[in-house]
């Protein structure tokens, strides 16, 4: 640990001499030994609920089945942890197969959850998720999403 915090000085030495060089203060650093802990004040108000978001849906269509690919856009500034997408699946279609996300049921209002490493959205961040389903002729999109109960807008 010694050579640590030899580097360290050595390197709070070289930012104080290129502040001085330039012309500008040097930041004041606390050696890690003697820093105490940071402390966090309790929050003035409760977490948002929800989370503001953006889902683009495409489908590519032939005879009886379709493929989707919906992408999920976190465009709020905080991420979006565990995240439950709802949407109506239009009469007559019937999911078969999906990726990046649990789809249940397979048709009527759909749930789709997070699956492995697509449980977090960071802010501004979006994943991509898909399915594929068989359909009786109506080939349409979903009229609306809900990320975590709140509505997403559609583009």
């Amino acid at each position: 640990m010694r050579l640590k915090s030899s580097l360290l000085g050595v390197a709070a030495a070289a930012v104080t001499l290129a502040a001085t060089l330039d012309g500008t203060s040097a930041p004041t650093t606390v050696p890690a030994s003697t820093a105490s802990p940071a402390t966090t004040a309790a929050p003035t108000s409760p977490p948002p609920t929800g989370a503001a978001c953006n889902v683009r849906y495409s489908a590519y269509t032939w005879d009886t089945y379709l493929t989707s690919s919906i992408t999920i856009t976190n465009t709020s500034g905080t991420p979006i942890t565990s995240w439950v997408l709802t949407f109506p699946l239009p009469a007559g279609q019937h999911i078969t197969t999906g990726w990046n996300a649990v789809y249940s049921p397979s048709s009527g209002k759909v749930t789709a959850r997070g699956l492995d490493d697509h449980v977090i959205i960071g802010p501004g961040g979006a994943i991509a998720i898909g399915f594929v389903a068989t359909h009786t002729g109506g080939t349409g999109s979903p009229s609306s999403f809900t990320l975590n109960g709140t509505p997403c807008s559609l583009g």
